[in-house]
């Protein structure tokens, strides 16, 4: 499964690109990181534009998410999703939890 970079690019919007693991061999390694944090929310639960908060996996564990991005496009995710987010400046994102379960995720902030 691929894991989803959310970053900023040059224009201060926040955009998408999908990173396989093989052409990142520096995922296969230890990363540093600073602890977990497990997270619930329910269905229709929206964050308005936000950045991340610093660099982070964020892997949805049940449920499914929608992240909005400045051009428009929605990008939805379902269990088993990696999002590597880095889009620590600029406009940010949205996310909305989707479907009809509750949202359960795993955040692991990263160090450096």
């Amino acid at each position: 499964m691929p894991i989803m970079r959310l970053y900023t690019g040059d224009d201060g919007q926040s955009h998408i690109e999908q990173i396989e693991l093989e052409s990142h061999p520096e995922f296969a390694a230890m990363q540093a990181a600073k602890g977990i944090v497990f997270r619930r929310v329910e269905p229709g639960y929206f964050s308005d534009w936000h950045c991340a908060p610093r660099r982070q996996f964020v892997i949805t564990l049940e449920g499914e998410v929608e992240i909005g991005l400045g051009d428009g496009s929605v990008h939805r995710f379902g269990a088993g999703h990696v999002t590597l987010a880095e889009d620590l400046t600029g406009r940010g994102h949205t996310t909305r939890a989707v479907g009809d379960q509750p949202r359960l995720t795993a955040t692991i902030p990263l160090d450096g």
